[in-house]
């Protein structure tokens, strides 16, 4: 299923990527660096103990008005207006402290869907039905029922939920963009942040999964025993209208084998051609009806 919001640096275009690198085994999925949501909307929920944690407030604020108050959010939301106005007056609104979740949640809402690229700073001037997106609210409002949301620095949440049987995946922001997130309710990211988060993810008992840009100094930090890098490209969505299919180069890093799902889905494929022989040897050895001849044969059909 799809995210309900877009978010500066959402992995909507890389999602499948991610997902298919998963490890074969975990029973505790943490999203370290929640943002929009697409990774973790996009797998399966199965029976694994899930977190989605992201460090602005706002952000978690909104998504636990979404998980545990839809309808009050989807009320306040109801008779906003697609105008410059409306959306300079509910920026400011943010600042106010005396108000209610469910209202803090609306308006940053409108400020996401409104503001260009999702950057939360200027108007889009884009048509936007708010209406349209109450379906996909509601859907996720049943998705995010049994997931924890937290509201932690990454190496505190680390810290806190690091078993043996945890995937932790990561999508910070990437280096030498970071100014794109010191936008409402987020401090910004430094190099020392990036060079935190190796060394917290470094020491943990279970596996992570690392997205990044393709940069040097983020393949020097992670040039270390054990750990796999592995560069994959998408669509860049910034320079479409100027310069269509241009790829923006990424990096997918972990510290555990990236294909382990790709082969143990080969090799389940070539067991199940074993066991069509083993079917074909016990009809033989019990003299009945031989399987259809691929060839055609019109040979008798009784052994």
């Amino acid at each position: 299923m799809n995210s309900f919001m877009s978010w500066v640096g959402g992995k909507k275009a890389l999602r499948e990527e991610v997902v298919r690198r998963f490890p074969l085994y975990y029973e505790r999925y943490i999203e370290v660096f929640g943002g929009g949501g697409w990774v973790l909307f996009h797998k399966n929920p199965g029976n694994d103990f899930e977190v989605y944690n992201d460090f602005n407030g706002l952000l978690t604020n909104l998504y636990r008005c979404v998980r545990e108050k839809p309808d009050l959010l989807m009320g306040s939301l109801r008779y906003v207006l697609n105008a410059r106005e409306d959306f300079d007056r509910a920026r400011l609104a943010l600042r106010r402290k005396r108000t209610t979740s469910v209202q803090r949640a609306a308006w940053f809402y409108q400020i996401i869907r409104q503001s260009y690229a999702s950057a939360l700073t200027s108007f889009g001037n884009q048509p936007h039905d708010l209406w349209a997106d109450f379906p996909l609210i509601e859907q996720a409002h049943r998705r995010l029922a049994r997931v924890v949301i937290e509201n932690k620095d990454f190496e505190k949440l680390i810290r806190h939920y690091d078993r043996p049987e945890s995937l932790f995946y990561c999508d910070p922001p990437y280096h030498c963009t970071e100014g794109y997130y010191s936008n409402i309710g987020e401090d910004g990211f430094t190099e020392k942040d990036h060079i935190r988060l190796r060394d917290a993810l470094m020491s943990i008992q279970g596996k992570f999964l690392l997205s990044y840009n393709d940069d040097p100094f983020v393949r020097e930090l992670y040039d270390a025993p054990g750990i796999q890098i592995e560069p994959v490209t998408r669509l860049n969505n910034i320079r479409q209208r100027y310069d269509p299919n241009c790829q923006f180069a990424e990096l997918l890093i972990a510290n555990y084998d990236l294909h382990e799902r790709e082969r143990a889905s080969v090799q389940l494929n070539l067991f199940d051609f074993d066991m069509k022989e083993t079917d074909y040897e016990i009809c033989k050895r019990n003299h009945f009806q031989r399987p259809p001849d691929p060839h055609g044969s019109d040979e008798a059909l009784w052994l």
